[in-house]
């Protein structure tokens, strides 16, 4: 997997992933994660449109950094989700806690009302 980053406006962080996030590659994933919750106020979109394949382990890295996320006044919202991975936060029940937008744009949208 790979994970870049890049800022929109100075308040939000647009987070790429690309290949397959799984137990193998989770850790990288922390790291980047870890990055973005030093900012004061985290405001961040998570790209899945490269992202081919997810499983439980890097589900809960997100769901473990909602908790400093909201602490902090800030929030994470996820864009751009292929069937497989839309069908995989619906059963788990990740539509719950977390916006999800059609495309990065849709969500950097919502974040200015």
């Amino acid at each position: 997997m790979q994970a870049t980053v890049t800022d929109h406006r100075s308040d939000i962080a647009v987070l790429h992933l690309r290949g397959e996030l799984d137990a193998d590659t989770a850790n990288q994933l922390h790291g980047t994660l870890a990055e973005l919750l030093e900012r004061p106020v985290p405001r961040i979109v998570v790209d899945l449109s490269d992202l081919k394949f997810c499983d439980s382990v890097g589900l809960s890295a997100f769901i473990t950094s909602k908790q400093v996320i909201t602490a902090r006044g800030g929030w994470l919202s996820f864009a751009g989700a292929n069937p497989f991975l839309s069908q995989l936060m619906e059963t788990v029940g990740v539509r719950r806690y977390f916006a999800i937008f059609p495309e990065v744009d849709d969500a950097i949208a919502a974040a200015r009302l």
